[in-house]
């Protein structure tokens, strides 16, 4: 009894779970490892928004912290543009590799 519930016994020996169920529970099993995004004070986003202006100034690189729910990425670059509407900056990391960054996922900048 034991070996059927080790590995993919668990499923192999119930011939009532329909692959539709499988996988939803197995969507469920990742959803539930999903995190909130965490809530920045105003004196940390005044630092986030110095950093990106003055990379976008002086041309220099930064590494952004952007939050993703499962884990969080991070991108090293120049500021190249600072889109004030969408609320979003262009990271360039290369002549042709760059990315857009919405500033509410920046979680940290240096």
């Amino acid at each position: 009894m034991g070996k059927k519930l080790e590995g993919n016994g668990l499923w192999e020996s119930s011939r009532i779970i329909l692959p539709e169920h499988k996988e939803a529970y197995l969507k469920l099993m990742t959803d539930r490892q999903r995190r909130g995004k965490p809530e920045l004070d105003e004196q940390e986003v005044q630092l986030i928004e110095q950093v990106l202006i003055d990379s976008y100034n002086s041309r220099t690189a930064v590494t952004l912290l952007v939050f993703s729910p499962f884990d969080d990425e991070e991108l090293t670059g120049v500021v190249t543009s600072i889109n004030t509407g969408r609320r979003e900056v262009k990271l360039s990391r290369g002549e042709d590799d760059f990315s857009w960054v919405k500033l509410e996922d920046i979680i940290s900048a240096l």
